[in-house]
């Protein structure tokens, strides 16, 4: 596991207030936004500050889409992304 993919866990578990062992068990296609009843709109916005803040990255609003949030993959590849530029 990466550095990223473990903060990405982080972040959904503290922000969603899922459990550690729900977290852990995201697989890259297990589904967010739309799957998880927890994630809703106002969680999207809780997560993604939350990301800013522990990977030190600026996320802007015409970076966020459906397919950013689709998956724990998309979000983990995304935020990976960011935290290389």
């Amino acid at each position: 596991m990466t550095e990223t993919e473990s903060i990405v866990r982080d972040v959904l578990r503290d922000v969603l207030g899922i459990s550690a062992a729900r977290a852990a068990a995201f697989e890259a296609d297990t589904g967010l936004f739309g799957a998880l009843p927890e994630f809703d709109s106002i969680a999207v916005a809780a997560v993604l500050t939350e990301l800013e803040d522990r990977l030190g990255i600026l996320i802007e609003d015409d970076e966020v889409d459906g397919d950013l949030l689709s998956t724990f993959g998309a979000l983990t590849r995304f935020a990976a992304d960011k935290a290389r530029r």
